[in-house]
């Protein structure tokens, strides 16, 4: 019996191991590309360079505007972030709390948000009345909209986990509504909150297609987008479009080092009890 189980164990870690090496292999072709002449990486092989070639990186921020868009990106990411995280805790928390007939209506508009696909005609339509179409704050408030209904899924399940007792401590002890929100509420969700900030910007700092379809001016687009220009100006040169792929990807893989061990713990504390 002891035989099987480590055969087993080893069976396991043999198909992560090969799954692990599959994945990373895109990368690091991606990574060693970068770093070498524009011949040599024409191949796009996984041979190391014989010269290292820091200034591909340098061309690309010049020639790619990186900069511009590298804030973009970060003004996008964070705001969005902000915005969402707060709004889809306070959402949750008041409907995890109240679960009346028509709160728990409300909660299944919000989550069959995830399921329904977006309507660009309509959308740009809304967006064009508000007159915030091509806009900073338009694509802010979007990327906020588009990610709420997961996240009020996510909050939800871990609120209705706390005690209400503490609810009640709090209220008789003199909070108001907000004091018990943003005093005794948040600091109990904050394994979940990171997990939605994390997976948010995430998905904020990878959108593609709302910026493509919303910003018209060059000036107001993310990386993903200069991405996509680079690429039509200097698709002969693999080298360039390596190290602009690097780049754009690098705040994306350090915020996710950085959270993975809460995503892991927020996506599954609330996930026994909804």
């Amino acid at each position: 019996m002891a035989t099987k189980k480590l055969f087993n164990k080893i069976g396991v870690n043999i198909i992560a191991w090969v799954l692990s090496i599959i994945l990373i292999t895109p990368l690091v072709l991606i990574v060693i590309n970068s770093l070498k002449t524009s011949q040599a990486a024409a191949e796009m092989s996984l041979r190391l360079p014989q010269a290292i070639q820091w200034d591909n990186f340098k061309t690309v921020i010049e020639r790619g505007k990186l900069g511009v868009t590298f804030l973009n990106s970060l003004t996008y990411s964070a705001f969005s972030v902000i915005l969402c995280t707060l709004t889809s805790a306070m959402a949750a928390f008041v409907l995890s709390r109240n679960r009346t007939k028509w709160n728990k209506l409300v909660y299944f508009v919000i989550v069959l948000g995830m399921a329904m696909p977006i309507n660009f005609i309509a959308l740009m339509k809304v967006m064009q009345f508000l007159d915030i179409i091509n806009t900073r704050v338009g694509i802010i408030l979007l990327y906020a909209a588009i990610q709420t209904p997961f996240n009020v899924f996510l909050i939800y399940s871990f609120v209705g986990k706390i005690p209400r007792e503490i609810d009640e401590a709090a209220i008789i002890d003199g909070c108001s509504p907000l004091q018990l929100f943003f005093s005794i509420i948040i600091p109990l969700i904050k394994p979940v909150l990171v997990t939605v900030m994390v997976l948010t910007f995430l998905n904020t700092w990878n959108e593609y297609i709302l910026p493509l379809y919303f910003l018209g001016s060059s000036d107001k687009w993310p990386m993903t987008l200069a991405v996509y220009n680079f690429f039509g100006m200097y698709f002969r040169d693999w080298n360039l479009v390596c190290a602009d792929i690097v780049l754009t990807s690098l705040p994306v893989v350090i915020v996710y080092l950085l959270g993975q061990k809460y995503i892991v713990s927020g996506m599954t504390a609330g996930a026994v009890k909804g």
